[in-house]
C-alpha cells in the first residue's frame, strides 16, 4: 500500500494544490457547512486523549427489571419477583406502556403473612411520567414507608389482553451503589465489547468505601439487547480473567460479541447483601453504538504539502483507505518535532471534521506552529485517531506516524509569532461564505423538544426549530448552521442538548457564529455536557414500548465523554452556562424536580440534567438557581422561562 501511495503522490499533489489555489486554503462544498482546520497548543494534549472509558462510569443506586407476565390458566396475566427493602423504605415505579391501573401490584413482606395491595400499603400512589421532553414513558410510583426491611415478594396481576411485557425501576439506599464501565472503547463490528462492575458505598463521614466493607455481590450478569431485538443474558466473573482485575477483588466482568453494526443495550445486574447485611438489587444502563471500520490508514508515512497559495498553510496528507468517499470524520493527532539536542518535542494537535478525497485524508496545519516549537525534522505524529462523527468511536488509529515536512517558510524559533484565528481553525473561506444579511440571536431547544425560550423576552432573535427529532451533536449542528445561514452572523441561547450542539457547531465548521460581535457568543441552561443517566434507562425502555425520539449516544456519559476529547480549550471558553435543580422543601423528605426520574438521578439535578455533569470544564459558569427544573410539567417552573436571566442573556448576547 505504502508503494502504490508513493507512485501517485506527484499527481495527488498537484491535484492538491490546484484545489488549494483555487479556494484560497479551503476546500468549499457547493452543500453543507466548511470544516475548520483546527490547531493548538501542546497544552490542550491532556484534556484531548481518547476518553477512558472510567471517566464515564455510570454510578448507580436504582434497578430496573424487564417484566414479562405469564399466562395463567385462567387466562390472566401475572408475574413475581422480589423487591428489596432497604432501610424501611422503598420507592419504585411500574411501566405497564397502557393507562393507568393496568396492572395491579400485591406485595408480602419478609416475613410472610397475607400479601397487600401495593396500593394499600404505599404512602402515596401517582401516575406520573419518566424521561425528558418528548421522550417520556407513564408510570406509575409506589412509596413505601415505615415497612419492614428486607426481600419482599412482588405479585403482578394484569387482565387477559394486558400487556405483558414492562419494566419494574426500583430506587435503593444512595450510600450503595453500582460503579460500572465499559472495559474498552473498540465499538466495531468483530470485537468482543467488556464491562466490568463493582458496588461501592459511602459511610456516615461520606468516606468511600469498596471491596467487602461496600457490601457483597453474590450474583452479577450481563443483559444484552441486540439491535435486531434479541436479548441475550450472559454472566459475569470476579475470577482475573474477564477484565476484571484480580480473582476475588469484588470487580466483576463479563462481554458479548458484536457481530454486527447497530446499537446495542448492555444493562450490568448485581444483587448481592449490603454493608448492614441488607438485600440489594441494582443495575446499570449501557448504550452501545458498533460501528463498521469504514477507513483504515493505507500506509505508515504521512506527506505534507505546502500550500499553493502561499502564506504558512500546509495539509498534512495520510493515505487511507475508506468505504465512502463522501462520508466525513472527526480526526485529531499530535504533531511532533525535534529539538536542537536531538530530543522529540511537542508541536502541536491538529484535527477537524475531514472527507477523503481521492485516497488520502486531508489536515489543514499552520507551519507558525513548528517555527514557535523551535522544532525541526524529523517530524511525526502521535496518538492519531479517526472517528465517526456521530459516535465519536474510534476507526483507525497510529501511536505514531512519521510525517514529512516540505522546507519551512517560517524558520524555527522565529520571535515575534501570536497564535491568531488562522492558526487556530484555518483560513476563513474566501467568498460570501453565505448568503444571509444583519444580525440575529438564535434560539435553540434540546433533544426531543420543540421551542422552549419566551421569544418575547428576546431581541432581534428567531427561534431554531427541529420539533421532537433526534439528532447526534453533529447532526444538530449542521441543522443550526443551515438555519442560521439566513442572517451573516448570530449567537446562540441554547436549552438542553442545544448547548453542546452549538459548542459543535462552533468548533468544527465555520458559521455566522464566527462573525458575531459581543460578550456571549453562546449561552446554554441545563447542557448536559458530561451526559445524563436517563439516555440508559430510556434506551432500555423503549426497546418495549419503542421510544420516540430514539436513543441518543452523545447524551449517554460514555458519548459525551468521547464527544468532548475532541473540543479544545480555546472553544469552551466561548460558551457561557446555566445550571439549576430543585427547590429544598424541608430536611425529611425527599426533594424533586421529578418524582420519576429523582429515582436514578443524583441531587442536586434539574429532572433531567445534574449539576455535576451540567459543568464544561474551560467554560464560563454563570451560576446555579435552585427552584426551577428542566422542563415544564415538573414540580417547580421551567429553567428557560427564567424572565431575568432571559433579560441577562439577551444584553450579553452576541449577535
Amino acid at each position: 500500500m505504502i508503494s502504490i501511495f508513493s507512485k501517485r503522490k506527484s499527481s495527488l499533489v498537484n491535484a492538491i494544490a490546484l484545489a488549494l489555489l483555487a479556494v484560497g486554503g479551503n476546500a468549499v462544498a457547493d452543500n453543507g457547512p466548511i470544516a475548520k482546520q483546527l490547531s493548538g497548543s501542546p497544552s490542550d494534549f491532556a484534556s484531548m486523549q481518547a476518553a477512558d472509558p472510567t471517566d464515564a462510569t455510570i454510578h448507580s443506586k436504582s434497578a430496573l427489571i424487564a417484566i414479562e407476565l405469564s399466562q395463567q390458566k385462567d387466562g390472566r396475566l401475572s408475574w413475581q419477583g422480589r423487591l428489596p427493602v432497604e432501610n424501611g423504605e422503598a420507592r419504585f415505579l411500574l411501566f405497564s406502556g397502557q393507562m393507568a391501573d393496568a396492572w395491579q401490584a400485591d406485595l408480602t413482606s419478609p416475613s410472610g403473612g397475607m400479601a397487600k395491595s401495593a396500593a394499600d400499603l404505599a404512602r402515596s400512589v401517582k401516575r406520573t411520567q419518566f424521561g425528558m421532553q418528548q421522550a417520556a414513558f407513564p408510570a406509575d410510583l409506589y412509596s413505601l414507608e415505615g415497612v419492614e426491611s428486607g426481600s419482599w415478594n412482588l405479585k403482578i396481576n394484569a387482565a387477559a389482553g394486558a400487556s405483558k411485557r414492562g419494566f419494574l425501576l426500583i430506587e435503593g439506599n444512595a450510600s450503595t451503589e453500582l460503579a460500572s464501565h465499559q472495559t474498552h472503547s473498540r465499538q466495531l463490528v468483530g470485537e468482543r465489547i467488556g464491562l466490568a462492575a463493582r458496588l461501592t458505598a459511602t459511610d456516615a463521614s461520606d468516606k468511600v468505601l469498596m471491596g467487602d466493607a461496600a457490601g457483597h455481590i453474590e450474583r452479577a450478569e450481563l443483559r444484552v439487547t441486540y439491535p435486531d431485538g434479541r436479548v441475550a443474558v450472559n454472566a459475569m466473573f470476579d475470577d482475573g480473567a474477564h477484565d476484571d482485575g484480580s480473582a476475588g477483588d469484588g470487580v466483576f466482568g463479563g462481554d458479548f460479541f458484536a457481530a454486527s453494526a447497530g446499537d446495542f443495550l448492555a444493562q450490568v445486574v448485581v444483587s448481592g447483601v449490603d454493608r448492614s447485611g441488607q438485600a440489594f438489587i441494582r443495575t446499570a444502563e449501557h448504550p452501545i453504538p458498533v460501528v463498521d471500520a469504514s477507513i483504515a490508514l493505507a500506509g505508515d508515512v504521512a506527506v505534507a504539502v505546502a500550500s499553493a497559495a502561499g502564506g504558512t498553510r500546509l495539509q498534512i496528507e495520510l493515505p487511507v483507505v475508506a468505504e465512502k468517499a463522501d462520508q466525513h470524520f472527526r480526526a485529531y493527532a499530535e504533531v511532533w518535532g525535534t529539538d536542537k539536542s536531538g530530543s522529540p518535542i511537542a508541536v502541536a494537535w491538529v484535527g477537524g471534521m475531514v472527507t477523503p478525497s481521492d485516497g488520502a485524508l486531508s489536515l489543514g496545519f499552520d507551519e507558525r506552529w513548528v517555527a514557535m516549537a523551535g522544532a525541526v525534522a524529523p517530524f511525526e505524529l502521535r496518538n492519531l485517531r479517526i472517528e465517526d462523527p456521530n459516535n465519536f468511536v474510534t476507526l483507525a488509529s497510529s501511536k505514531r506516524l512519521a510525517v514529512n515536512l516540505p522546507t519551512l517558510r517560517v524558520k524555527a524559533g522565529a520571535t515575534g509569532i501570536k497564535i491568531d484565528e488562522t492558526m487556530q481553525m484555518g483560513p476563513r473561506p474566501r467568498g460570501a461564505q453565505h448568503k444571509g444579511v444583519g444580525k440575529r440571536l438564535l434560539l435553540v431547544h434540546g433533544y426531543c423538544s420543540g421551542g422552549v425560550w419566551p421569544a418575547s423576552q428576546f431581541t432581534t432573535a428567531s427561534s431554531f426549530l427541529d420539533a421532537n427529532q433526534n439528532r447526534s451533536h453533529d447532526q444538530f449542528a449542521r441543522l443550526i448552521q443551515t438555519f442560521g445561514n439566513t442572517w451573516n452572523s448570530y449567537g446562540i441561547v441554547a436549552h438542553s442538548q442545544g448547548g453542546a450542539a452549538a459548542l459543535h457547531l462552533y468548533n468544527y465548521y465555520w458559521s455566522g457564529l464566527d462573525n458575531a460581535t459581543g460578550s456571549r457568543l453562546i449561552q446554554s441552561v441545563g447542557t448536559p455536557y458530561k451526559g445524563t443517566n436517563l439516555s440508559g434507562i430510556l434506551a432500555s425502555v423503549g426497546s418495549v414500548f419503542g421510544v420516540g425520539c430514539g436513543t441518543n449516544n452523545d447524551l449517554t456519559y460514555s458519548g459525551a465523554s468521547n464527544w468532548l476529547a475532541g473540543i479544545p480549550t480555546a472553544s469552551r471558553a466561548k460558551v457561557s452556562y446555566y445550571t439549576t435543580a430543585f427547590r429544598t422543601t424541608n430536611w425529611w423528605t425527599n426533594d424533586y424536580c421529578n418524582f420519576a426520574t429523582d429515582l436514578v438521578l443524583s441531587d442536586p439535578e434539574d429532572g433531567t440534567t445534574e449539576q455535576t455533569n451540567g459543568q464544561l470544564s474551560g467554560g464560563l459558569n454563570r451560576g446555579h438557581t435552585t427552584g426551577q427544573c428542566h422542563t415544564a410539567g415538573m414540580r417547580d417552573p421551567a429553567q428557560f422561562l427564567d424572565s431575568g436571566r432571559n433579560s441577562v442573556m439577551n444584553s450579553n448576547a452576541a449577535r
